[in-house]
């Protein structure tokens, strides 16, 4: 592999206003991109904003699908600057209705890659109509494997420890973390996540109001070592830019080998694997 320059990014959006969020989301790639970076994580449902029952009351309106004309800007950033972007949106199952708090994937042509629903989904977030996912997603990049998750999934080790046993290099997560004890549980469990599997995490955060919390920013890189390569603080905007160097993980692994316990490979059967070109 490669070296592969990966940004989290954070700013302010609008309540339920797609358009406005779609603008923000391509100005935070083209930065991120004048940076160097091949892949950009953005927070969990930034192209809406935590606005749960928004959503709910008019899914027609405030959900996403793929081909969504709606994330053209952003298709059109992707391919101009031939960066991938992971961004969080409400999604609703064609086939089902369930509702899903999802990770969008586009390729670096702006191509439609990959669709994450968030596993682990709060007693809130299913009260309030969204389903869980049922399976987790890796996608990869320029033979770097990436697993996805998106906020409470950090809670759960098994969650970024099967995407470390489906031989994941990072671990992406998009969040709502809010002020008090989401600032704890992110200096806290991201590098614990890193270091346990011996990967990189990467969170992407929300730095201002969003629904009912006021995120707390801290977007991030940690190192396969559990240390913190790159913060954005409280800025908004805000982009923490990290060279993800495949020496640096393997002399981290080398040290500090992921030991596979056989009867947690079950989770490996349950993931979808994606190729982002």
């Amino acid at each position: 592999m490669r070296a592969l320059t990966v940004t989290a990014a954070q700013a302010g959006c609008v309540p339920l206003d797609i358009p406005a969020n779609v603008a923000t989301a391509a100005e935070l790639l083209r930065a991120a991109a004048d940076q160097g970076a091949d892949l950009v994580v953005l927070p969990e449902l930034f192209l809406t904003g935590y606005e749960l029952p928004g959503i709910v009351a008019d899914p027609a309106a405030h959900t996403l699908a793929p081909t969504d004309p709606r994330l053209d800007p952003l298709a059109a950033a992707c391919a101009r600057t031939r960066t991938a972007v992971v961004v969080g949106a409400p999604t609703r199952d064609a086939d089902t209705g369930e509702l899903h708090i999802s990770a969008l994937v586009l390729d670096r042509e702006g191509r439609f890659a990959a669709q994450y629903d968030k596993q682990h989904a709060t007693p809130t977030e299913r009260a309030t109509g969204f389903a869980p996912g049922s399976r987790g997603c890796t996608v990869v990049l320029d033979g770097w494997r990436l697993g996805l998750g998106i906020c409470w999934d950090l809670g759960f080790p098994e969650h970024s420890r099967a995407a470390a046993l489906d031989g994941c290099d990072a671990y992406l997560v998009g969040a709502m973390l809010g002020q008090g004890g989401g600032a704890r549980q992110r200096a806290a469990v991201l590098p614990a996540r890193a270091f346990d599997n011996t990967n990189y995490a990467v969170l992407a955060n929300h730095s201002g109001p969003s629904g009912p919390y006021q995120g707390c920013g801290g977007s991030a890189v940690w190192g396969p070592d559990g240390v913190l390569l790159a913060d954005a603080g409280t800025a908004d905007p805000g982009l923490a830019t990290v060279r993800l160097d495949p020496a640096a993980l393997a002399a981290a692994r080398e040290r500090e080998p992921v030991l596979v316990d056989p009867s947690l490979t079950a989770p490996r059967r349950a993931r979808a694997g994606h190729t982002l070109g």
